[in-house]
């Protein structure tokens, strides 16, 4: 495969290094109505990001969610994930939400040799299926439609007995919802037993286990595997508190810990018949499906299942099941060997062609988005294209919630990242500020406001920085979050109160578009590409190319700007 990239003819490229920041989560919000109380970065009046939306010549609005990222409409919102992947591969492919519909609705995913065998292991040995996953329609992680359609198949295969370890969001959906999705999983689980009592068959399908997803389960990067030990006993061994059901876990625990969804601890439903036993715990034999599609967060306890040589903590008991993820969650260390749906195979992303043309990288984010700009930027392949051209550099995350230290990493990151600049290795560098959207997920407008303050000041030491030896800024987000923290109505754009007056927090990502802005001293030369009419995440590749000096391959989306001769 060429990877060689063509010179442009008439511009050579900036002279000094490239930085691209991510401000993660921060986009612009466009509901309507004046004085919107919920936009943290209005409240925070960020100087140095109005200077730049103000002043620089180059300024533009970039759709970061629905199909410009890959997802099945633009109902969806982006997320970190599809976003990074349409940085680093400047063209938009199909994304987890679509390729799993897709093969449901086809069929496809029922016809997969790892699904015919996970039927043929529970009918002939008579063992249950469990599934793993996050209980909403967010349409990030997971969505609760998949779920129903994999436990209806599994009836209609006839398996007998099917338990769900169900992840409570909170996160990308609204922080109080749990009980809505839980109770249509209970309705449809008990509907699917009293069709199969009425003609002589037996279901046994129930809801076994659960949990909060920030403290249950769905850990990523290795930032606290406490997370995932704690929902691996829960769901494998059946430790926790123990609850008749999970609705009734859901309130409890609601009443005790007075947190969202996203924080409620583990339970464990009972044994109706002895209420001392779980309902299920998942043994050697059985198979166990993670529905989840993103892959940051399904790794972890994917090797949890998998690996014989795992060190992420100690599994009292390690059953040998049939293990399976709805996708491959790693490219290129290929886990978990078994797979539902086969993921979009992104190939040539930019990094390739810049480490194939010799050009040097660096890459930096703190822990929660390291893998952001390192593994899906690079079309979710955690390898390196060249070792003696690119450096990755992870600040380590606080174990902090996010809303009482709502300044994370900003002010480190940008300390190493003029480090790096000053260095003068590296002429393409890359960097995440977590802040706007892990914070923004917590529904405290105070605290992202905070956020959006920290990641501002950084922001004005990097522009301090790239001045100073020459270089050029890109400044843009992978999609909004923290300018929209109080619900609004669809149908009259106001924000949505409570009986009381106080406003319903909102904790999920938005469909706002993100802002993009280059400063540098060759930006008299660039003009915004009016044959792009609606530009989006996956337009930025050919941007940083053209920046570069670099015609952008032929199947590249086009790049933001024009370049004056």
């Amino acid at each position: 495969m060429d990877l060689t990239l063509k010179k442009l003819p008439h511009y050579e490229g900036i002279q000094g290094p490239l930085l691209l920041v991510i401000m993660d989560g921060i986009g612009l919000y466009r509901g309507s109505g004046e004085g919107y109380p919920g936009n943290a970065v209005d409240i925070a009046q960020p100087q140095n990001l109005c200077n730049l939306l103000e002043n620089e010549k180059i300024v533009a609005r970039l759709k970061a969610h629905g199909t410009a990222v890959g997802m099945p409409s633009d109902d969806d919102q982006g997320n970190s994930e599809v976003g990074h992947n349409a940085f680093g591969a400047g063209r938009i492919f199909s994304q987890g939400a679509s390729l799993v519909e897709n093969a449901i609705e086809s069929g496809r995913i029922f016809e997969s040799d790892i699904w015919k065998k996970l039927i043929r292991n529970a009918l002939s040995e008579k063992t249950p299926i469990h599934f793993i996953g996050l209980i909403s329609d967010g349409n990030v992680h997971s969505n609760i439609s998949h779920l129903f359609a994999l436990v209806g198949a599994c009836d209609r295969s006839g398996v007998e007995e099917v338990y769900i370890h169900g992840l409570m969001d909170g996160r990308d959906v609204p922080p109080l919802s749990a009980l809505r999705y839980f109770g249509e999983l209970e309705d449809y689980l008990w509907s699917l037993r009293v069709q199969a009592s009425r003609v002589g068959l037996t279901r046994r399908y129930y809801i076994a286990s659960g949990g909060g997803r920030m403290v249950t389960t769905m850990d990523r990067y290795e930032a606290d595997w406490s997370i995932v030990e704690r929902g691996y006993n829960a769901h494998v061994l059946g430790e926790g508190p123990r609850y008749p059901d999970s609705l009734t876990a859901i309130r409890k625990l609601r009443e005790i810990q007075k947190v969202d969804d996203q924080y409620i601890q583990h339970w464990v439903v009972h044994d109706p018949d002895n209420p001392a036993d779980p309902l299920a715990r998942i043994h050697d034999g059985h198979g166990v499906v993670l529905f989840n599609y993103r892959g940051d967060r399904a790794l972890e306890i994917s090797r949890a299942f998998v690996e014989d040589d795992f060190t992420g903590f100690e599994r009292s008991v390690r059953p040998r099941v049939i293990y399976a993820g709805m996708l491959e969650y790693d490219s290129d260390t290929h886990l978990p060997p078994n797979y539902l749906v086969s993921p979009p195979a992104i190939n040539r992303t930019v990094s390739e062609y810049l480490a194939a043309n010799r050009v040097t990288q660096y890459a930096l984010s703190e822990t929660q988005k390291f893998g952001h700009v390192t593994y899906f930027w690079n079309g979710n392949d955690s390898a390196k294209f060249d070792e003696s051209l690119e450096d990755w550099e992870e600040i380590e995350s606080d174990h902090v919630p996010f809303d009482q230290a709502p300044r994370m990493k900003a002010r480190e990151i940008a300390d190493r990242a003029i480090e790096a600049l000053q260095s003068g290795r590296y002429k393409f560098l890359r960097l995440n500020f977590a802040n706007g959207d892990m914070v923004g997920h917590t529904g405290s407008l105070h605290a992202a406001v905070d956020a959006v303050k920290a990641v501002d000041e950084a922001i004005g030491s990097l522009i301090s920085a790239i001045d100073e030896c020459g270089g050029t800024i890109v400044i843009t987000a992978d999609h909004g979050n923290c300018e929209q923290m109080i619900e609004v109505d669809k149908k009259t754009g106001k924000p949505v109160q409570g009986a009381g007056g106080e406003f319903k927090p909102m904790t999920s990502h938005t469909l706002n578009p993100v802002p993009f802005i280059i400063r540098g001293p060759d930006t008299e030369r660039y003009e915004i590409n009016q044959n792009v009419t609606e530009p989006g995440l996956a337009n930025v590749a050919a941007t940083i190319l053209m920046l570069l000096g670099y015609e952008k391959p032929d199947d590249y989306l086009d790049s933001i700007i024009t370049i004056n001769l």
